[in-house]
């Protein structure tokens, strides 16, 4: 077996060839981060094996500096394992007891770990083209918070310059409510609008919903509003404002090129109620291909949702917190699919009134059903078939 260990970074790699009897076949050397690097790397496995039987080639999980040489290894059909970094690291750690990292001698560690651990699985094409569903779904994750974020400065900025408006509306985050503060971003400015404007201005913006008599209780509460008259807050609020308008459409966009992916990807997921396009998406993306794992304790696990476990003599844990390694996305998309699961499915629902009767906090028994919800995911995605609805 020939082992390929290489240390991924930005501008360049190092790289480290032995096979399985610990025979070095190439020391330790860099390549660049280039076309000419990866042909140089390719020339040298080839020139020690033409049985990619008999070859495993490892490398880190670095995010996007492992990207491009990752892609290029799969397309040369070569059998690549993708490792976490702190099993590379506790590994490094077990060989010896003196405090020696360098690129090179990572490298040389991926090689050893490959030779070690049977358990490895090859980075698969499936797994390579998933990225993109994962760029999106993570892209949409930080835009949702930024979003969110600019909300909240919409509802402080309101409270200084019309906080009386909050109780004429269900929301401050409407289409018709925008449009009225783009234009009249004071409660000032809009005590001194003419009525006619503002009538119109409303009656276009909710599509008919607001009308004059609207306006005119707009006009004259904020006659009489506490509200600040600051210049600077309004620009504010007004920038402010366009900020979301612009994020929001591109979160259409986003959840658009989400929706084509997971209508070509077809998942048996989405035929469970509550699972919407965006939380299964991220599902799938986070978890990529299902056949790594080999059971759902696994990725329960790689969710950082399994609970610890700390026992040593005689002192046992006795409340286990959960561990909170692994992807905080697909963590953050199992918590929220879980609790919707639970409130559209029947045998969900009961499961989680069950746990709750058993006295456990709402977060744990939410917990319990997440575990419930990823063996019926994986059962779907294993076999292919369709959520039935009990």
């Amino acid at each position: 077996m020939i082992l390929v260990g290489i240390d991924v970074a930005k501008d360049k790699h190092d790289c480290f060839i032995c096979n399985s009897d610990g025979e070095v076949l190439f020391k330790a050397f860099t390549i660049s981060n280039s076309m000419e690097g990866f042909n140089d790397l390719y020339a040298k496995i080839k020139s020690v094996s033409d049985d990619l039987s008999k070859l495993k080639v490892g490398l880190e999980a670095t995010g996007h500096y492992s990207y491009n040489l990752l892609g290029f290894l799969l397309d040369k059909g070569l059998p690549t394992y993708v490792i976490n970094p702190l099993h590379t690291n506790l590994f490094r750690k077990s060989q010896t007891l003196r405090k020696t990292k360098t690129d090179k001698v990572d490298a040389h560690t991926i090689a050893k770990m490959l030779l070690s651990d049977e358990n490895l699985k090859p980075y698969s094409d499936t797994l390579y083209h998933n990225e993109e569903l994962k760029s999106l779904t993570r892209y949409r994750f930080d835009k949702v918070r930024e979003r969110a974020a600019l909300k909240n400065s919409i509802a402080r900025l309101v409270n200084i310059l019309f906080p009386e408006i909050e109780k004429l509306v269900p929301t401050l985050h409407m289409k018709s409510i925008y449009a009225l503060l783009l234009e009249f971003p004071s409660a000032r400015h809009i005590a001194k609008a003419h009525l006619t404007r503002l009538t119109n201005l409303l009656n276009e913006a909710s599509k008919g919903h607001y009308n004059r008599d609207t306006a005119i209780r707009f006009r004259d509460t904020a006659r009489n509003s506490i509200g600040s008259f600051m210049p600077a807050k309004a620009m504010e609020l007004k920038h402010t404002i366009e900020l979301i308008q612009i994020i929001s459409s591109e979160i259409d966009e986003i959840e658009f090129e989400i929706k084509r992916i997971m209508n070509d990807i077809n998942s048996p997921i989405l035929s469970i109620p509550g699972i919407s396009y965006h939380m299964g998406a991220m599902i799938i993306a986070e978890i990529g291909d299902f056949s790594n794992f080999s059971s759902p304790d696994k990725i329960l696990a790689y969710s950082g949702m399994s609970p610890s476990t700390y026992q040593s003599g005689h002192l046992t844990n006795c409340y286990a917190h959960m561990e909170k390694r692994g992807s905080r996305y697909l963590r953050y998309a199992l918590y929220n699919a879980t609790q919707h699961v639970c409130r559209w499915d029947k045998t969900f629902a009961d499961y989680l009134a069950k746990k709750r009767s058993e006295g456990k906090h709402y977060n744990v028994a939410i917990s319990h059903a997440t575990k419930k919800l990823l063996r019926v995911l994986y059962h779907l995605e294993k076999t292919g078939e369709l959520y039935q609805i009990a």
